[in-house]
């Protein structure tokens, strides 16, 4: 195996500098979904949204940040991820500012489907900067803690952004304060983020392949965000769902014919990033049920604002930080990835648990502090070694299309899941209610419905790491091979 070589000071300024870029923007993006859902009440009484059309301030940011993630990492790869990165800033900050001058529904509405597509071209080569930017396998741990702890932060300080700029500025500064943030991540990242040509479009672009993948991804996120709306067996969910999968059928087939396919499909041959991604799916899909269900229990049945919302979650955002710190990144060194990955996801399930205990005059102390600190254990000490595993074995030319695949697999875990313990806890205080309960006990008791449902897809994530995750793989994510050297599938493609 090569030794990755010794950065030289200067190089290792530049390249932790660098990662302090790539994590602001990967918090912009996370910020961005919280801080905009606290806003919505004052949203819909300036602009005069009706009720179904006030999900779309959310759900335009969703599809086209969900359907593009796949192409934008493979441009990354074509065209070099830092033009692709920039690119997607500029984008991103330009539509916040049309966000927040939105004088009506549709200028609002396309504001918001332009902020996604700004959002998936930073998102989707941000792991991949990472990865070829930190060869050495404890300084790649270190950077991978900082970006879970930012990717995780990002969702409790966007309730106490959110808040806070609503109530004593207006909601148009939920989207104005992107703007210096934008700039100065645009600035220093092409200042510090080193240049990379890509592979170029000498061999020409697969614009088949790009239209059909992302067509079906756009329609596969539809279908699961309109399901809240109009029911899993609605004419717009089942339609959309089936086109979905026709076309992502095609692709696959397209993919499978031609010579230089936007998606090679070697990539789904690595059994890391692959089988790694299924288990962070789970493991996602208990998490924003937890962070979307436990925001409106202390809402609705609490009564909490929006402030004391976001503070209570702040158990799970520092012990994020907390373990950050090179914490996790010396269990998995001790005890190997699959070890504490699977110790977190357990104790993401206890936190779970512990949720669904939760009762009208429950105090904040213990049962909730406990359970936002447990879920925090968890996914501090889940995330880092599942990213490290799934990229572990892409070859540094696919680092972005192997991104996309990690960031869409989470987009479209954690909308499929909020769609189904929403809908399950929605049937069941429906239920209750219709047999006469009362109001705020039936909510409470959907809520613990959808709860015990996130511990058991969690659990089932564990059940599937242990299946997956080979034994021999526990320490794969400590020897890394250096960016740019040859992984056993080069070797594999240059023998045949």
């Amino acid at each position: 195996m090569q030794l990755a070589p010794t950065p030289s000071p200067q190089s290792e300024r530049r390249r932790w500098a660098a990662l302090i870029v790539v994590c602001l923007a990967q918090l912009m993006i996370v910020l961005d979904v919280t801080i905009v859902n606290v806003a919505l009440p004052a949203i819909q009484r300036d602009l005069h949204f009706s009720q179904a059309d006030l999900t779309w301030v959310v759900n335009a940011f969703l599809v086209t940040f969900g359907s593009l993630l796949l192409l934008a990492g493979r441009l990354g790869d074509l065209a070099g991820r830092k033009r692709v990165f920039l690119g997607g800033v500029v984008t991103f900050t330009v539509a916040s500012l049309l966000c927040g001058l939105a004088p009506s529904e549709g200028a609002l509405i396309a504001a918001r489907f332009l902020q996604g597509v700004g959002a998936a071209a930073q998102a989707s080569v941000i792991l991949a900067i990472i990865v070829t930017e930190f060869a050495e396998p404890a300084a790649r741990a270190r950077a991978m803690s900082a970006y879970v702890f930012v990717s995780v932060a990002g969702g409790s300080l966007g309730l106490l952004a959110g808040g806070l700029l609503t109530e004593v500025l207006s909601w148009h500064w939920v989207f104005f304060v992107n703007l210096p943030i934008g700039a100065a991540t645009f600035a220093l990242g092409r200042a510090l983020i080193r240049a990379d040509r890509g592979l170029g479009f000498a061999q020409g672009v697969d614009w088949l392949g790009a239209v059909l993948v992302t067509t079906s991804l756009m329609s596969a996120i539809y279908a699961i965000v309109e399901v809240t709306t109009h029911g899993w067996t609605s004419p717009e969910v089942l339609g959309a769902g089936s086109l979905a999968a026709l076309l992502m059928a095609a692709f696959v087939a397209v993919e499978a014919r031609i010579e230089h396919p936007i998606m090679p499909l070697r990539i789904l041959r690595l059994r890391g990033l692959v089988n790694a991604s299924l288990v962070r799916g789970l493991l996602v899909t208990g998490m924003y049920s937890t962070f979307f269900l436990g925001t409106l229990y202390l809402e609705h049945v609490r009564h909490y604002t929006a402030l004391e919302t976001g503070a209570a979650f702040l158990p799970w955002t520092l012990t994020v930080a907390v373990l950050s710190q090179g914490i996790t990144a010396r269990l998995v060194e001790r005890f190997g990835p699959l070890r504490v990955l699977t110790a977190g996801m357990a104790s993401a399930v206890a936190g779970l648990l512990l949720f669904s205990t939760v009762g009208p005059h429950t105090s904040f102390f213990p049962t909730i502090f406990l359970a936002c600190f447990a879920i925090g254990l968890g996914i501090g000490n889940a995330f880092m070694p599942l990213l490290t595993l799934a990229m572990a074995d892409v070859p540094a030319a696919d680092a972005g299309l192997g991104s996309g695949i990690t960031n869409v697999a989470q987009q479209i875990s954690g909308a499929l899941g909020l769609a189904i313990f929403s809908t399950i806890a929605a049937n069941h205080t429906q239920g209750l209610i219709a047999d006469g309960h009362e109001l705020t006990a039936s909510l409470i008791s959907g809520y613990h419905v959808a709860f015990l449902a996130g511990a058991v897809a969690i659990t089932a994530g564990i059940a599937l790491a242990f299946a997956l995750l080979r034994p021999g793989d526990r320490r794969r994510g400590l020897r890394l091979a250096p960016a740019g050297a040859p992984t056993n599938l080069d070797l594999e493609r240059e023998a045949a």
